[in-house]
């Protein structure tokens, strides 16, 4: 599988959208996670340095590579449980539940009662099925190291980031890679693809990744840009290095065409005055929670040539920077429409075309 830097040999000196350094309203960051681990290069064989839009959004980051990252997310491991007889007080073992302890943890709370940090995750059914983050994510490894783009192994221009959450037990994390990017006419930054991922021992699920990408200009990502995978913690565990190369190869095929969905979206304009609904009320529409819709109209408006007629590429804009930046929801489980997919830009002649039945039966 060979990665190429979207648009060569397609003549993308002939490729134009009407992009400029303004399209970005100012951002108020989320709230953070309890750790951030910032990567850079696949392992301590690669000399990889974050690229210099990255580098100013995280200016006080020390990279690890992405092998130590992942060796140092918390593990876990069955272990008995009991219930206390509340005549006897005796402690009773059952096989029905076991539960899931961070090993290293309960070494040291056994070394220190009073130890900070409780090494206890979750108490399963018996039909859960433990997968550790080096289960999923050593595969990786292996496919970052052998696939290239413009026959750079992908490990030496792999960068992201790693999110903790409930003492470690919940990780979230966003791998990008450095030449895999679209950029725009009027903008220093690109737009950088990669995957983002996840994973939990709490059992909601095992572990996801879909396609994403990141404007480098002001950080706003764009999310299910391919059909996001989920695996749950119930059944075998399917092999992973597969899985990594099929989803790698989506994101490859996204990278080719955003340019064009960009573009495609830039040339289809909403005529609000002409419409239904108002610019807050077409997120609402498409189920965004007021606090969000009422953030993507404002962006959408302040970066649109006229507050009235907004093209799909700024609405998206809006969306993505709303959802980055102020969505209260649980990262990895977003409650509504995320937007993110380019899939939708081609759908958008669908909502003119409702919009336009609807005035036509109210008249």
């Amino acid at each position: 599988m060979l990665f190429l830097r979207p648009g060569e040999g397609a003549g993308r000196e002939t490729r134009q959208a009407l992009v400029d350094e303004d399209s970005c309203s100012e951002v108020t960051a989320m709230k953070d996670p309890e750790s951030r681990t910032i990567l850079a290069g696949v392992d301590g064989r690669t000399d990889t340095e974050l690229p210099e839009w990255y580098r100013e959004h995280h200016a006080d980051a020390d990279p690890v590579t992405f092998a130590e990252a992942v060796r140092d997310l918390p593990q876990a491991v069955e272990t008995t449980v009991a219930y206390q007889n509340p005549y006897t007080d005796e402690w009773v073992e059952t096989e029905r539940f076991n539960a899931l302890v961070e090993p290293s943890r309960a070494r040291e709370q056994a070394r220190d009662e009073d130890a900070e940090t409780d090494p206890l995750f979750h108490v399963p059914t018996d039909s859960y099925s433990i997968i550790n983050p080096v289960d999923v994510y050593g595969p990786l490894e292996e496919v970052l190291r052998e696939e290239t783009i413009d026959g750079t192994p992908l490990g030496e221009v792999m960068f992201g980031e790693i999110r903790r959450y409930r003492g470690g037990g919940e990780v979230h994390m966003d791998i990008m890679f450095d030449g895999l990017e679209v950029r725009l006419p009027g903008r220093s930054d690109p737009i950088t693809m990669g995957v983002t991922s996840g994973y939990d021992f709490f059992g909601e699920h095992a572990v996801y990744v879909e396609g994403f990408a990141q404007d480098g200009y002001c950080s706003n990502t764009m999310r299910s840009l391919t059909d996001k995978e989920v695996i749950k913690h119930v059944g075998d565990v399917r092999n992973f290095r597969t899985w990594w190369e099929e989803l790698l190869a989506q994101v490859e095929l996204v990278a080719d065409d955003l340019f064009e969905f960009i573009r495609d979206a830039q040339d289809i304009d909403l005529d609000f005055s002409e419409l239904p609904f108002t610019v807050t009320e077409f997120y609402t529409l498409l189920g965004f929670p007021d606090y969000l819709a009422e953030r993507a109209a404002g962006d959408a408006e302040a970066n649109a040539a006229s507050p009235f007629e907004i093209d799909m590429w700024t609405l998206h804009s809006g969306a993505t920077y709303a959802l980055t930046h102020f969505f209260q929801g649980k990262e990895g489980h977003p409650s509504i429409n995320t937007f993110g997919s380019p899939t939708t830009f081609c759908s958008t002649r669908k909502v003119q075309s409702s919009a336009s039945s609807r005035r036509t039966s109210s008249s």
